[in-house]
């Protein structure tokens, strides 16, 4: 009976390994793909969708829409997770390819706030809720499909492709970005050429759906399904006994919830940094962004294939304490090397704005009709719009917010109770006046593209990106291991979105309102930095090793 099992066993895995892999990742790069579409484009998005708020709430506004895909995925993760374990996970995994490409070809159609008014980010924030359930049910599957039809000692490597996925995706829909704004041109690109990639998903949905409707039913569920095995019950089994839920919160805080803010600062935050913080213009950044992550995938395979040898856990948590580490460091060389003049002026002439806390407001508007109108308003939105970076003073009660910039002094003003017209012209003349002032010690209003030393910026980008390919090359195989065959899509699933959703999804718009809150660009690195050194401390002291366990049963 061994003997025989053992025989099938070696033949099950002996067939279509490749066409496996290949078809599963294929779907994947694809859903990645229509999903970071918006995160790379939220600029573009901000003008046409929230154009009715200010400059400040609409791009806070944008990053909560990107967010609230990542919000739906845990409820993704458990609608389709029970129907992976209840169906199949080929079946489940294609419903959630139709769903996520539907939903990406209608952003492309949708029409703007100019057109429509308010139900332009209703509509949109729709399509991404659509599009993070889909996602939740998405990577369970794929990673689970390929696991079960993995040979035993190379599960790591071969679910490490999956892993792949997330960044290849990505860097599909920066290279498709780039093409379509060197074709059309900025302001072509800007009033309509940004929805074209959001349309071409209709290409790729087609071919990644071809791909998968070719493939077979993962054998270790059809075995399973024969054997009489499989869980009518899924969710109650996975989060209402306490054996299996302590393996799901265990899963989340000890090893998927500092994984993911790895992940996030690593590939998306990093962007949002050079973007916005350092002021690179897009096309640069992008093309720097890409090419570091050209130069880190392939270590995806080398990570994913090293956890089978030495085990899943060391690496990852190497990958959390590394980033927690060494963040503030990276990212202030990246400071340096992407905008040296930036950094020779924050440090020889470092800006502070002394207020009183009383006049200074949140500078977010959910509604979209409050004028920032005090003085120290006034002051910190004008340098948050710069780039600048500041340090802030309690000045007296009622005195009116002053800033400095190395020796000298610039008075903000008091707008409040201005006429709207009047109080827009003080503001252009001022900000005018701030904008001399801030020259004048050599803050620039942009990177200059001939001081970006290149090398270095994509140096520093790919060392992020190596931490991601610790942190993310293993974590499917550590995933698939820890749970039973019966609730394994559903068990593994939801851990994993909750913490790539909630706590990687939540971090460029939670890092955003710690910079804009403290006005320090670096400030929200402190976000992933805690987060990963809390999953360092958990795992390391109550994650089992699980490498090489069977998952048959």
């Amino acid at each position: 009976m061994a003997a025989v099992a053992e025989g099938a066993g070696a033949k099950r895995v002996g067939s279509g390994h490749a066409r496996v892999i290949a078809g599963a990742s294929a779907g994947t790069v694809f859903e990645w793909y229509d999903f970071y579409l918006y995160g790379s484009l939220a600029g573009f998005i901000t003008q046409h969708f929230f154009s009715g708020v200010n400059e400040t709430t609409g791009y806070i506004f944008a990053l909560l829409a990107f967010a609230a895909g990542f919000a739906v995925r845990p409820f993704g993760a458990i609608v389709f997770g029970r129907l992976g374990d209840l169906w199949g996970r080929k079946n489940t995994f294609l419903v959630t390819m139709v769903l996520m490409g539907v939903s990406t070809f209608t952003v492309g159609l949708l029409p703007g706030y100019a057109q429509i008014g308010v139900a332009a980010p209703i509509l949109l924030i729709l399509m991404r809720l659509v599009q993070g359930l889909a996602l939740g049910g998405e990577y369970g599957g794929a990673a689970t499909y390929v696991a079960e039809h993995a040979p035993e000692g190379r599960r790591g490597l071969y679910t490490s492709f999956i892993q792949t996925t997330a960044t290849l995706g990505l860097f599909l829909s920066l290279i498709v970005i780039l093409a379509v704004r060197g074709w059309q041109g900025e302001e072509t690109f800007k009033a309509w050429g940004w929805r074209i990639p959001f349309l071409l998903s209709a290409i790729l949905l087609g071919v990644s759906l071809w791909i998968r409707l070719k493939l077979n039913e993962s054998p270790v569920f059809q075995q399973m399904v024969s054997e009489g095995k499989g869980s009518s019950k899924p969710l109650a089994e996975s989060f209402a006994r306490w054996p299996n839920l302590k393996l799901v919160i265990l899963a989340l805080v000890g090893l998927t919830a500092g994984q993911a803010v790895v992940w996030y600062t690593g590939q998306f935050y990093a962007l949002f940094f050079l973007e916005r913080m350092l002021k690179v213009d897009g096309p640069t950044a992008n093309s720097l962004v890409a090419i570091a992550l050209l130069l880190g995938t392939p270590f995806f395979i080398v990570f994913g294939w090293l956890s089978d040898k030495i085990g899943r856990k060391p690496i990852i948590l190497a990958g959390c304490l590394l980033a927690a580490l060494t963040y503030f460091p990276i990212f202030k060389a990246l400071t340096a090397a992407a905008n040296p003049q930036l950094a020779t002026a924050t440090a020889s002439a470092p800006v502070v704005v002394t207020a009183d806390p009383a006049d200074c407001a949140l500078q977010f508007d959910p509604v979209g009709k409050t004028a920032f109108t005090s003085s120290c308003d006034v002051a910190k939105s004008a340098l948050a719009n710069a780039g600048v970076s500041y340090v802030n003073r309690e000045g007296p009660a009622g005195s009116l917010a002053t800033i400095t910039i190395g020796s000298s002094q610039l008075p903000s003003f008091n707008g409040t109770g201005m006429p709207k017209a009047a109080f827009d012209a003080q503001k252009a003349a001022w900000t005018k006046e701030l904008g001399a002032a801030l020259s004048a010690v050599g803050y620039p209003a942009k990177a200059e593209p001939a001081k970006v030393n290149k090398p270095m910026v994509v140096g520093l980008l790919w060392l992020l990106v190596l931490y991601v390919t610790m942190v993310y090359g293993p974590i499917a195989a550590a995933l698939v291991e820890m749970f039973p065959a019966r609730i394994r899509y559903t068990s593994m699933s939801l851990p994993y979105h909750i913490g790539n959703g909630w706590f990687g999804g939540f971090l460029p718009t939670t890092a955003f309102a710690m910079v804009a809150a403290t006005g320090n660009i670096y400030y929200g690195l402190w976000y992933p930095i805690v987060v990963a050194a809390v999953t360092f401390v958990v795992g390391l002291l109550f994650v089992r090793e699980m490498r090489g366990r069977p998952i048959e049963a």
